[in-house]
């Protein structure tokens, strides 16, 4: 596939805090990354350098296959980026405004005013276009935001956070004005909202103080939320060295007298072997309950998890 971006080994430090450290990232053609982390992770820094509003200390970011430090220019013609904050001008109508962007993209003439007119359609502002920004609601002003990014059609959107302090039915209808968007760019979205991540996103990419700890697809992090335990109840219930026999169990926690919660290795689900013994021994089951894990409790696995390691 076209990588559309790549950025390699790119780290920001403000003196001596290093905020990130020796990211790579790489965004190929139609798809939609997300770029998940806690406040204070190091995500707008980094969006802000794959933008060009920030020039990194270290590493090489390259649009489109050019070199962003190098021509800066020629990249961020190919880059449509929506900050945390909006860079709306309140006293311009949204029309107004979106004209102004187009030309600071060097449109002119009749492409400039068939692109506003695409955007002004896309991003349901038809309404609202004549109007001043400033008097318009958050969820409107935040599509005005996604307006401007994509007016000249750019080969990478980048959305930082764009779905922050909207209420639930703005951010519904923002999550779907990004399906849309994604349909003719590639996006980097940039979030620390889990579930957001899990609707929108191909890929995901986990950071935490400034370092990448997690790299794949939505179906692999979905792997990891699988089931990896069970709570079983059982009448007769044997010893805790009998459970931990069984084949794939790797430990055994009891939670109450005739209650336990059996943990396995995802692709050695001991269900089946468990239920057979259960019958065979006159263990009497009486509940079998397959835990399934949150999306959450994954991310605080692999956050603690680096973080363990850097205590050992």
């Amino acid at each position: 596939m076209t990588k559309l971006l790549e950025a390699n080994n790119l780290g920001k430090r403000f003196g001596q805090q290093t905020a990130v450290s020796d990211i790579n990232i790489h965004l190929s053609r139609g798809e939609v990354l997300g770029f998940l982390g806690p406040n204070g992770a190091g995500k707008s820094t980094t969006m802000k350098m794959l933008s060009g509003n920030l020039a990194p200390t270290n590493g090489q970011i390259l649009i489109n296959g050019v070199d962003l430090l190098e021509q800066p220019k020629q990249a961020k013609a190919h880059i449509g980026y929506l900050p945390e904050t909006p860079p709306l001008y309140r006293e311009l109508t949204v029309r107004e405004f979106l004209v102004f962007c187009g030309r600071l993209n060097l449109l002119a003439g009749k492409p400039l005013r068939i692109a506003v007119d695409r955007v002004i359609e896309r991003c349901g502002l038809g309404d609202v276009q004549h109007r001043l920004i400033g008097q318009l609601s958050k969820g409107f002003q935040q599509r005005v935001g996604i307006a401007q990014a994509i007016v000249h059609h750019p080969a990478v959107v980048i959305l930082d956070e764009p779905t922050s302090g909207l209420d639930p039915i703005q951010i519904r209808d923002i999550r779907h004005l990004i399906r849309e968007v994604a349909n003719e760019h590639s996006v980097i979205l940039s979030t620390h909202i889990l579930p957001e991540v899990q609707m929108l996103c191909d890929r995901v990419q986990i950071i935490a103080h400034g370092q990448l700890l997690f790299s794949d697809s939505i179906d692999a992090l979905s792997k990891q939320m699988h089931a990896s335990s069970l709570q079983v109840q059982l009448a007769n219930a044997p010893s805790v060295s009998e459970l931990s026999a069984i084949a794939g169990v790797v430990s055994v926690q009891t939670i109450a007298d005739s209650t336990f919660r059996l943990h396995y290795q995802p692709d050695n689900d001991p269900t089946e072997r468990l239920v057979s013994l259960a019958v065979a021994n006159g263990w009497q089951l009486r509940q079998l309950v397959a835990e399934q894990h949150s999306l959450e409790d994954v991310f605080m696995k692999i956050v603690q998890r680096e973080e363990n390691s850097k205590d050992a």
